[in-house]
């Protein structure tokens, strides 16, 4: 049984296009236009296992919020059904001072919570040169992937203190949640 899937999206901000393979070996080719998102779908297809392939273009000259937000809705879509799967999983993981801990149900009831990131969290701005990753995103990316792919999610950051590794902590928890629940 092949469990891959290829969807795009195209609207009038953005032009997504998202390959999959759930059977795969964490390869990636990546790119967004917004460097630390590419940079956190990397860990999430090494983390799960899941091979991913993800072409995004978009509005990036007024900020990244467009082509971040319809890469997670595409994403969330090539999920696919649900054969095959073991549903249930759940993945604590550190990095440095954070500590992230995910629960994943790939039942078809989508429902997002996620809890713990410090206040100013929110208004990080992550990343080098280029396009920045706005903190506030994160929640926006789990919500938009975990409704569109019908994930009841519970992430809760359990530690940390810097944006950069409190995302990272985050996504590498939803990647191995998703690795041993898919």
């Amino acid at each position: 049984m092949s469990r891959t899937a290829t969807r795009s999206r195209s609207t009038s901000e953005s032009e997504i296009t998202v390959s999959l393979d759930l059977d795969g070996t964490g390869r990636s080719r990546i790119s967004t236009g917004v460097g630390f998102y590419d940079h956190m779908l990397t860990a999430l297809s090494r983390h799960s296992l899941i091979d991913m392939e993800i072409q995004a273009a978009g509005d990036v000259h007024i900020d990244g919020h467009h082509v971040v937000e319809d890469t997670a809705i595409v994403l969330g879509q090539a999920l696919g059904d649900k054969r095959g799967i073991r549903r249930y999983a759940d993945a604590t993981v550190p990095l440095d001072e954070a500590l992230a801990h995910c629960v994943v149900d790939v039942a078809g009831r989508p429902y997002v919570v996620c809890s713990g990131e410090p206040e100013g969290q929110a208004y990080a701005r992550i990343g080098g040169s280029g396009v920045v990753y706005a903190g506030s995103m994160t929640y926006h990316v789990f919500e938009s992937l975990g409704l569109n792919a019908g994930l009841c999610l519970h992430l809760r950051l359990l530690a940390g203190r810097d944006p950069h590794h409190i995302v990272e902590a985050e996504f590498k928890a939803l990647a191995r949640a998703l690795r041993d629940a898919v």
